[in-house]
């Protein structure tokens, strides 16, 4: 273990946490410290450090890059010790900043790092974030696998093992990348259009395994481990889904799906049906689309089913809850007059089965 001045410290530009949030090679170090901040929850450790000090058996991990010391595993923590320093990085006005003595403050201006490379770093990086105690987003995890897979040439089979985690949930992972990566390349979408400041990943990577989604993507299976995972004559739809997941703010466009349950898996039957699929890319509503896609046989049972909730309820409410007008007792008569109708009709589609039962 070595110290290192914090002034020769940088924020690693690479990390696949960072990532997530648009963090480019051109984002200054004051613009990560005020992401860290907000997004990452910076505040817990500038508490503990606050009151603490900085423990020496947490060193930073730092790589030697482009003549920088590069902190690729520590950057909450670096980004906690410069609030500290420097308060002004950051505006609070939940949250106050604690005002440590001079002494020390000078404590934090040099910190413990272990020296070492990317490539050399990766196995551990991955047990931590990946399947183990600090774990990141799916988003981050993607990006961890995607980049260790691509620029040191380790098989997706050799990540999953070395991490500890199921080969099927890395190669998902790794699929749900590239076909987010294959639309921006295509140019059919670009996550910085996005509805949302959160780019939700997991829709994505676990609405990928839906039969209607990858039917209607004709994706290949995650086991080819491709670039291009879908076919570029699909490149159209590829660019729809991206903006029923994301949404886009050109378009000024907010996403039909909101949540995994049940908006993900509802798109996934919509995207089984032509009718219901025309419907959403018309009006961009996913329950409408959705009731189109459903089974008529389960739309009848649901609302026959609910409207003998409504009307039990109504009986129960009628003593005290009718005030004798002529327009509820019309009501009233149209709904007695309309269930002998379905009834009727129900009757009448029985009775030929009816007989054909009798007969055998």
């Amino acid at each position: 273990m070595d110290f290192e001045q914090i002034a020769n410290l940088h924020f690693d530009r690479q990390n696949p946490r960072l990532a997530e949030y648009g963090i480019t090679s051109r984002t200054t170090d004051e613009e990560i410290v005020s992401v860290l901040w907000d997004a990452m929850d910076v505040r817990e450790l500038v508490q503990s450090i606050a009151a603490s000090g900085y423990f020496d058996h947490e060193p930073l991990i730092v790589a030697e890059e482009h003549g920088k010391q590069i902190v690729i595993e520590g950057n909450r923590r670096l980004a906690a010790v410069r609030v500290l320093l420097n308060p002004s990085l950051v505006e609070s006005t939940s949250y106050q900043i604690p005002a440590l003595k001079k002494q020390d403050l000078g404590k934090l201006e040099q910190l413990p790092v272990v020296r070492d490379s990317r490539a050399d770093s990766w196995r551990y990086l991955g047990f931590k974030h990946v399947n183990g105690p600090a774990k990141w987003s799916s988003y981050a995890k993607a990006k961890y696998i995607a980049d260790v897979h691509q620029k040191y040439d380790v098989s997706l089979e050799d990540i999953a093992e070395q991490i500890g985690d199921r080969h099927q949930t890395v190669q998902r992972l790794y699929r749900g990348l590239m076909v987010i990566d294959q639309a921006e390349r295509l140019k059919v979408y670009d996550r910085e259009d996005r509805f949302r400041a959160r780019f939700a990943f997991s829709h994505l990577y676990s609405g990928l395994d839906g039969d209607g989604i990858s039917d209607f993507l004709k994706l290949k299976d995650s086991e080819e481990e491709s670039k291009d995972p879908v076919p570029a004559k699909r490149k159209k739809e590829l660019g729809e889904l991206c903006v029923w997941l994301y949404g886009s703010k050109k378009q000024n466009l907010p996403p039909v799906v909101e949540r995994q349950a049940p908006d993900l898996w509802h798109l996934n039957d919509v995207l089984k049906s032509r009718e219901a699929t025309a419907a959403l890319r018309d009006d961009n509503d996913l329950e409408s689309a959705y009731e189109l896609s459903r089974p008529q046989n389960a739309v009848f049972e649901e609302a026959l089913l609910r409207a003998k909730r409504e009307l039990t309820k109504a009986r129960a409410t009628l003593t005290t809850g009718y005030d004798k007008s002529d327009e509820l007792l019309r009501i009233a008569g149209d709904v007695a007059d309309l269930a002998d109708d379905i009834y009727s009709e129900m009757q009448r589609k029985q009775k030929p089965r009816q007989r054909r039962t009798t007969g055998n």
